[in-house]
């Protein structure tokens, strides 16, 4: 688990406390920055999750306008004034910072909307519709509350496993998680809830949960999945096979209690 968790969060805190003091300031301390990535979700693994920074913001004359300006707002207001960076920029639909000490965050913009936020479309040329980013945080932490904290645990050894696939393979942080959900609110009473026996009853369902899209709890997007086509699409196909590949050596190395085996599944 420590090889997966090489991310040093302490001195990303650092970096996001001074964009929010700079930020904070020319915006009237009218907005917050918290991860709403898998960061926040405690199931980051490098190389894998997104990183998604929001700042929010609230009651101020940004909320008229368009993301690309509110893009150009952040970038000129951070370039020069943080300490420690070497590259600022702006896509679409975040900014994008690189610092010294090999650290990068993503600042994207979210307009607060009733409970929800608008954060900017795929094409960056308008607003989303109302999304709720904690609900799906909130899912996820009820699940792993019934399990007895182990679904996080379980998660990010998963995305360290499906790290290692090629990289036309991969399968998105969000979209482990979102499997993750769907898989262990079914889990049996009678089975062990160790984090051992929670990760192979993960890989033994994401086989099947894999080949059917799901639906988008955030309201981000239609489904989390859509990366993938449709249900039995051949790219489902083959993730699927590649999950059930995997389900069948951690059955292997269980039946032979093999510890070596074991590391050969989840050695990076």
């Amino acid at each position: 688990m420590a090889e997966y968790n090489d991310r040093d969060t302490a001195a990303i805190q650092d970096h996001l406390n001074e964009i929010k003091e700079i930020v904070g300031e020319e915006m009237e301390r009218s907005v917050d920055l918290k991860f709403g990535g898998s960061v926040s979700k405690y199931t980051y693994v490098e190389g894998l999750s997104d990183i998604d920074t929001l700042l929010l913001i609230d009651r101020t004359e940004l909320a008229d306008s368009a993301p690309s300006d509110v893009l150009k707002y952040i970038v000129s207001q951070l370039a020069g004034k943080l300490k420690g960076y070497n590259n600022i920029e702006h896509g679409k639909l975040a900014v994008t910072i690189n610092f010294d000490d090999g650290n990068q965050i993503q600042i994207l913009p979210a307009i607060k909307k009733g409970e929800g936020f608008k954060i900017p479309s795929i094409d960056g040329t308008k607003w989303s519709n109302v999304v709720r980013p904690d609900k799906f945080a909130i899912k996820l932490t009820e699940v792993n509350k019934s399990l007895n904290y182990n679904v996080v645990p379980a998660i990010k050894l998963a995305k360290g496993i499906i790290s290692q696939f090629p990289d036309d393979q991969k399968l998105k942080g969000y979209h482990i998680e979102s499997i993750a959900i769907k898989a262990f609110q079914r889990y049996p009473d009678s089975q062990t809830r160790t984090t051992k026996a929670l990760l192979t009853y993960f890989f033994e369902k994401a086989k099947d949960i894999v080949k059917k899209p799901i639906t988008d709890r955030s309201n981000q997007e239609i489904h989390v999945d859509r990366y993938l086509g449709n249900e039995n699409s051949a790219k489902r196909i083959e993730a699927s096979r590649n999950l059930n590949n995997i389900f069948e050596k951690m059955k292997r190395a269980n039946t032979s209690c093999s510890a070596d085996a074991w590391s050969g599944i989840l050695r990076k």
